[in-house]
């Protein structure tokens, strides 16, 4: 029975390793240095922001990430400046991720700026094999298990007014072994391509509307298309659903308490047979914002 079990958390922790290996974000829209480093002050404010996600809630070993970032303009300079800690625990797997990001960013037109931006990356890789169901002990891949530190660097562009934004990015340009002790390799970090683009429409004086597309290219693994539309109610009030192509569906929920500080709320709930083992997926986030009070700022709705 026990070798039974080791067999069924092999195959269940390598689809998790092939299909979802930078951290899933329903909410990426709020906190886009994650995927595209370009994006890192494009707000032209200070924005701090700190996300927990719960995936697949029910289900024992399943995806739980903490993220805390802050990114913010260098002063009347065209550079932005980010750094992003993410905390990612997955089965008996940890990882600990920090990133700096430098964006800089071309007036092309009266409405359009242009930015590139890079990301370098220090990623702390720990399996934890007391967490294992070990068929035998005495196994040598399970011996001397120690820590990774792998370092990683990246790349973006983005495109955008105060309605309209395109990015492309690379987080991560090289491919490396999560573990890779006793000649054993078990995971290895394949590299990922990002398209993102998303439109503000004017409803009416109350009611804004931006549907917005997020697609994630990695070798091995379909093509992953999220579709979102968020309505803006009065400058405070965001609701909204979006879809990931044959994964799930979402909720999506906001308030702007005040003009610096904005809560959201995320729900997933699975379309897939994984839906039969969990109750869903929540995240929660809260950013907060100093604006700069020489300057009259109108925060955008992306």
């Amino acid at each position: 029975m026990k070798f039974y079990l080791v067999i069924l958390f092999t195959f269940i922790s390598s689809i998790l390793c092939f299909s979802q290996q930078d951290s899933q974000y329903t909410q990426y829209m709020y906190n886009t240095t994650l995927i595209n480093p370009a994006y890192a002050g494009s707000r032209e404010v200070l924005s701090a922001f700190i996300l927990h996600r719960n995936q697949w809630m029910g289900l024992e070993g399943a995806p739980v990430t903490n993220n805390f970032s802050i990114n913010s303009p260098i002063g009347d300079s065209n550079f932005g400046i980010g750094l992003n800690f993410v905390n990612d625990k997955i089965g008996p797997v940890s990882e600990n991720e920090i990133s700096v990001d430098l964006a800089y960013f071309i007036q092309i037109s009266e409405n359009y700026k242009f930015s590139i931006g890079l990301k370098g990356t220090a990623n702390l890789f720990d399996l934890d094999v007391n967490k294992l169901r070990i068929f035998d002990p005495s196994d040598p891949q399970f011996q001397n298990v120690k820590t990774e530190f792998s370092p990683n660097i990246g790349a973006g562009a983005y495109l955008f007014s105060d309605k309209t934004y395109f990015g492309l990015s690379v987080p991560n340009f090289f491919e490396s072994y999560r573990y890779n002790d006793n000649n054993i390799e078990i995971s290895k970090q394949k590299l990922h391509l990002y398209f993102i683009a998303g439109h503000v429409f004017k409803i009416s004086d109350n009611i804004d509307f931006k549907p917005a597309l997020l697609s994630k290219i990695v070798e091995g693994a379909p093509i992953q298309a999220d579709v979102t539309g968020n309505f803006l109610f009065f400058d405070k009030l965001t609701l909204g659903a979006a879809y990931r192509w044959n994964a799930a569906v979402s909720a999506l929920a906001g308030f702007q308490i005040s003009d610096s500080w904005f809560i959201g709320y995320g729900y997933d709930l699975e379309t897939t047979k994984l839906a039969n083992y969990n109750s869903g997926s929540h995240e929660i986030f809260l950013r907060y914002e100093l604006f700069n009070k020489t300057k009259i700022s109108s925060p955008r709705f992306f």
